[in-house]
């Protein structure tokens, strides 16, 4: 699969998503600090230099969420890398303006703790608040531009 490209010519972030899930089959979903819709998202970040995808992964998942990765298990990784716009009003401003999007790979982790080993006051805290979601209850609660993502996502690690 050849990298895609966006009209305005800027590049793809190269970032990472995880799907954790609870022993209920829910899925962790953090409400942003930055963001003043009432809207949720998985943990996702994106890859530093030097890191494979499923480094990457476990690190976000633990600066996100305060989770260790000795309290997951991975189960499963997309095929492809999986991509987002960014709406046209945010393109030029988000990441500096360096970026029209990400292009992602996704896990899916079974979550081995307890609530009470949820943290999202990190160090760089990004969520304000968090609860774990039905799979069906994703599309309601995500950002619109991000809804496709979310369906290949769910699609992808069925």
């Amino acid at each position: 699969m050849t990298d895609r490209i966006h009209t305005s010519g800027l590049p793809y972030r190269a970032g990472v998503g995880i799907m954790l899930l609870n022993e209920a089959g829910k899925v962790f979903v953090g409400q942003r600090l930055d963001s003043t819709l009432e809207a949720w998202q998985m943990p996702q970040g994106g890859i530093d230099a030097g890191e494979t995808p499923r480094e990457a992964a476990l690190r976000e998942l633990t600066e996100e969420t305060g989770v260790p990765a000795a309290l997951v298990e991975v189960l499963q990784e997309t095929d492809d890398w999986l991509y987002y716009d960014l709406p046209a009003d945010l393109i030029g401003t988000v990441w500096k303006g360096r970026y029209c999007g990400q292009r992602q790979k996704w896990f899916a982790m079974r979550f081995l703790g307890t609530d009470a080993d949820v943290r999202i006051d990190t160090e760089h805290a990004e969520f304000r608040a968090w609860q774990w979601a039905d799979r069906d209850q994703l599309d309601a609660l995500i950002v619109p531009f991000k809804r496709d993502l979310y369906s290949q996502v769910l699609e992808a690690l069925s």
